[in-house]
């Protein structure tokens, strides 16, 4: 079994992915990852960007892994897919941009409310234009969209552009998920994730 590595949205915490994880079988190997400087967690000079924390997560690569991410977490992942696509196995994204252009997908602006919880939060994730759109089409991985139907910040809508763009992916809806789904719709989501990983 491949390592499997939780990439959490702009939030940070390593924490984020704890509820999903621990109901997936124990002897998978487990990494769950943070990011310095987002939500409430330590700040670190080294990182200022998006490039950083791609950085970061490649750095810890040294065999295929399966990526596990939520939101910002998944445009981290797909660049990853796309520039090492050898290391990565398969791709599990949760309510993302993934990397495509959210203009026209109904997405709402999530920055006056992140900054409200957050207001030690790096500027830089919030004062930075949109990532530029990702060529989501040429990413080799078997991947796993899971989006919520109630989620104004990545609706289904964005779920379904990425499916219509992706050659091997499968999108799964949760009803009554909303951007936060990992954690409230906790045993379905594992049960999604482990049928698509085993």
């Amino acid at each position: 079994m491949a390592k499997v590595l939780f990439l959490p949205g702009a939030g940070g915490s390593a924490d984020f992915w704890k509820p999903v994880g621990e109901r997936l079988p124990a002897e998978w190997p487990k990494h769950y990852v943070g990011w310095p400087g987002l939500g409430d967690q330590p700040h670190d000079p080294a990182v200022r960007s998006v490039d950083d924390l791609v950085r970061l997560v490649t750095a810890r690569l040294d065999e295929p892994v399966d990526l596990v991410a939520q939101s910002m977490g998944g445009v981290i992942a797909a660049r990853i897919a796309l520039a090492q696509p050898a290391l990565v196995r398969r791709l599990v994204l949760c309510v993302t941009s993934g990397g495509v252009d959210m203009t026209g997908l109904g997405a709402a602006d999530w920055r006056p409310d992140y900054r409200k919880s957050f207001p030690n939060a790096a500027a830089w994730i919030t004062s930075g234009t949109a990532s530029p759109p990702l060529p989501v089409e040429n990413i080799k991985a078997p991947t796993l969209l899971i989006w919520g139907d109630a989620d104004p910040i990545s609706p289904v809508a964005v779920g379904r552009h990425l499916e219509a763009r992706l050659p091997n992916a499968c999108l799964e809806i949760v009803p009554g998920g909303d951007h936060g789904l990992a954690g409230t719709h906790a045993d379905l989501v594992a049960s999604l994730i482990a049928h698509h990983l085993g």
